[in-house]
């Protein structure tokens, strides 16, 4: 029973955050808050102290800001999953946040209906992005496509098994586990991992999270 539990630590410098977090992960017997920081360096403390399996961190905290934070627990404590629960809506911000390693986002004015289903996600592996980022998230990293056909943008350009494959892997699948599920060779998968980040003109994973949240494809849209 004790493997099975997720083990939390909360970072947000407002009292009634924590408080909110404490009362709805109390409710779910395989959700533990083992430890709470209400500011950046005591956040890094906690997480090297705790060894936490996740960690629910605010972006605005005192000292030093939620990205630097998710950067110093990648060190301290690297098997942490980092979950940004925060206010801050702006696609560059959710990218950065991206950046220092973290697998998901959640905006705080969707907590009610979003937190538990970000936190078993992350839990199991997968990324989870706040639905509501979705609308036009994955502009500013796409490249524009070439000029070739006009209706050759977006999923359009992808095979089935292309789109199959981005999917999974804007979900958090690493290639093993895609193969697996798809049951094509590790090889395979990165030969179409490669061919969709080429085509929608994309360099790194983050970007093409922001793309399929966009297209629909993650966060709750349309398979």
């Amino acid at each position: 029973m004790e493997e099975s539990t997720t083990r939390i630590l909360v970072v947000d410098d407002y009292e009634p955050w924590r408080r909110y977090f404490r009362t709805a992960l109390h409710k779910q017997p395989e959700l533990q808050v083992i430890g709470e920081a209400s500011d950046g360096l005591e956040a890094v403390q906690k997480a090297q102290e705790l060894q936490p399996d996740l960690i629910l961190l605010d972006i605005g905290l005192p000292l030093l800001n939620g990205l630097e934070v998710a950067r110093r627990i990648r060190k301290v404590s690297p098997a942490s999953r980092i979950l940004f629960v925060s206010e801050n809506r702006s696609a560059d911000i959710v990218e950065e946040a991206l950046r220092t390693g973290a697998v998901g986002y959640v905006v705080k004015s969707a907590v009610d209906t979003e937190l538990l289903a970000a936190i078993r996600a992350v839990a199991q592996g997968r990324t989870f992005i706040d639905a509501s980022l979705g609308l036009g998230f994955a502009q500013t990293q796409a490249r524009p496509a070439s000029a070739s056909a006009p209706g050759e943008t977006g999923t359009a350009q992808l095979t089935g098994r292309e789109l199959e494959v981005m999917r999974r892997v804007a979900e958090g699948f690493t290639n093993t586990q895609i193969a697996e599920e798809l049951r094509l060779g590790v090889k395979s998968v990165e030969t179409y991992r490669s061919r969709v980040m080429e085509k929608l003109g994309l360099e790194s994973r983050s970007a093409l999270v922001r793309f399929a949240l966009d297209c629909g494809v993650l966060g709750g849209g349309p398979r």
